[in-house]
């Protein structure tokens, strides 16, 4: 059986690996949009935080043997912790000025980090294993599915659903969000502002270190990692609309099955099909599919 053209087995393997790449762009965008739409922080450094989580997986697996399940969540702890640091120190500076000296500090943050991980670790990159339990493949009938990249998929799934409900549907969403519009307000009913905003950073980096983790076993880890993605999830959240949580994620995931699909009908521009659709969003609604107009 062929679709346009092209047999039905090669059409739903582009359109698998569309969605795992939408997978990451989907859970890296929320945590850009969490942390944006929460502080006001463009952070250019969440493709080091990424490019980290996945080198503690790593590190913690040949250092200490520790397996892809307790990186799960070591990773997110250790590079939140992290992040704490990084917010507490430098960031909480910035919040009453403008926006751009956050992303010029973040850029630069990024790059000492790629710099220590290269001094450290060179440029060719690491192999993580694939865990036990999720190796081999299930034969769907239409087609054969690695069990590793249909639980990519499924777990950014429950991450960024899970994030989401807990941002738009929970008291301490309510908290945090009202926090942000108004913390004096807010601060006034005995809740602590600060340490809200300092968690919020550290839980956004935690978000880009699960998905370091998850891209582990997917790819090759290298320092670099982080730089070659962040400019197109930077292009998801703006399509999205610029701290919008759901936005984030469906645009994440629909770019991913788009990206996949334009490498079977025209290769050539897969890779920058995301930003003319970017271009295009921009020219139509500036503020985003999702986003509110100002």
């Amino acid at each position: 059986m062929e679709i346009f053209g092209i047999p039905l087995q090669a059409f739903l393997g582009q359109l698998l690996l569309g969605l795992v790449n939408g997978s990451f762009y989907a859970i890296l965008s929320l945590g850009l949009a969490v942390i944006f739409g929460l502080l006001g922080i463009v952070n250019f450094a969440h493709g080091a935080l990424y490019m980290m989580g996945a080198y503690v997986a790593w590190l913690g697996l040949e250092k200490f043997g520790m397996n892809y399940w307790l990186a799960l969540v070591v990773s997110p702890l250790v590079v939140g912790a992290l992040g704490l640091v990084v917010e507490r120190t430098l960031l909480k500076q910035l919040y009453k000025i403008d926006p751009i000296y956050g992303l010029l500090l973040t850029f630069g943050l990024s790059l000492i980090a790629e710099g220590v991980f290269r001094d450290q670790f060179g440029v060719s990159g690491q192999q993580y294993p694939v865990p036990e339990l999720l190796q081999g493949a299930t034969n769907l009938g239409f087609m054969i599915l690695p069990n590793y990249r249909g639980w990519v998929v499924v777990a950014s799934l429950i991450v960024c659903f899970g994030t989401w409900f807990l941002i738009e549907r929970t008291r301490l969403g309510s908290y945090l969000r009202a926090g942000t519009e108004n913390p004096a307000l807010v601060q006034a009913f005995g809740v602590n502002v600060p340490l809200m905003v300092m968690l919020t950073y550290a839980f956004g980096a935690g978000l880009a270190a699960i998905a370091g983790v998850l891209a582990a076993p997917v790819i090759q880890i290298t320092p670099l990692m982080g730089s070659n993605l962040i400019i197109v999830v930077f292009a998801v959240v703006v399509i999205g609309g610029m701290g919008s949580i759901l936005g984030s994620i469906l645009t994440g995931l629909v770019l991913g099955l788009i990206e996949g699909l334009t490498k079977v009908f025209y290769p050539e521009a897969s890779n920058i099909v995301v930003f003319v659709i970017m271009a295009i969003v921009l020219i139509i609604r500036p503020a985003g599919l999702f986003g509110k107009e100002r």
